[in-house]
């Protein structure tokens, strides 16, 4: 049996994915650039699948 590398653990990779959600959010709400409103989707999205693959990943 393989063991999983300790960054790869899921309690660090969940807290990344939730870091990069907050992330996207914090881009959509904000009123100053409208690239980063622009991006705020896809982030948002990118950190919502991460945190969905992620959550299957071992203790």
């Amino acid at each position: 049996m393989t063991t999983w590398p300790r960054w790869l653990r899921r309690g660090r990779m969940e807290m990344l994915a939730c870091a990069v959600i907050t992330l996207g959010l914090v881009m959509m709400l904000q009123p100053i650039a409208m690239v980063l409103f622009t991006w705020s989707f896809l982030t948002t999205l990118f950190g919502t699948l991460m945190f969905m693959v992620v959550s299957k990943f071992p203790e």
